[in-house]
């Protein structure tokens, strides 16, 4: 099997479960998509990666439905797999463990700017900011956890699953 053959197969199978997910009921903030595009990000050719997590955004938006600040959570998934596709080309648990960290806290950072930026729930000034990100801490643990619940799910199925076709495809040798 060649490896782009391999890389769309894995593509597909990302975006698929990350919808499924993603539409099944779970606790706020707590789905797979950063996950995926770090894991995307580390694996695939950067193009795939960069698409990966957009399109199961995409998808999944048109049926959960479109709201005011999507291009700036869409925007920040890209930039989660840009930055492991740079980050992660040689993964390592510690690189690993602070990517995923890293892509958590500047989600909330960005999203929570733009949720007070675009919206009417708080007052635009330095005290309706500070309650904005007050007002999301419970929704950033999840956020975390999921993060890194699902990008080690990601990379240690990977992992087995490289383990198992080693076993399988391992060339049989003739004993004498």
């Amino acid at each position: 099997m060649s490896q782009k053959y391999l890389n769309t197969i894995i593509a597909i199978g990302l975006i698929v479960g990350a919808v499924m997910l993603r539409l099944l009921p779970h606790p706020a903030n707590f789905a797979p998509i950063a996950a995926v595009a770090i894991f995307g990000g580390a694996m695939l050719p950067r193009k795939l990666a960069l698409w990966v997590p957009l399109s199961a955004m995409m998808i999944s938006d048109m049926v959960i439905g479109f709201y005011n600040i999507m291009l700036v959570i869409w925007g920040c998934y890209a930039l989660i797999a840009l930055a492991s596709s740079l980050w992660l080309r040689k993964p390592n648990f510690r690189r690993g463990a602070t990517l995923t960290v890293s892509a958590s806290v500047f989600f909330f950072i960005v999203t929570n700017f733009a949720v007070w930026a675009a919206g009417g729930m708080y007052a635009h000034t330095w005290t309706g900011l500070i309650q904005c990100y007050n007002m999301a801490l419970p929704f950033f643990r999840n956020t975390v956890l999921s993060d890194a619940f699902y990008t080690a799910s990601l990379f240690g199925l990977y992992a087995l699953a490289r383990m198992a076709a080693v076993k399988l495809f391992k060339p049989v040798t003739q004993e004498s």
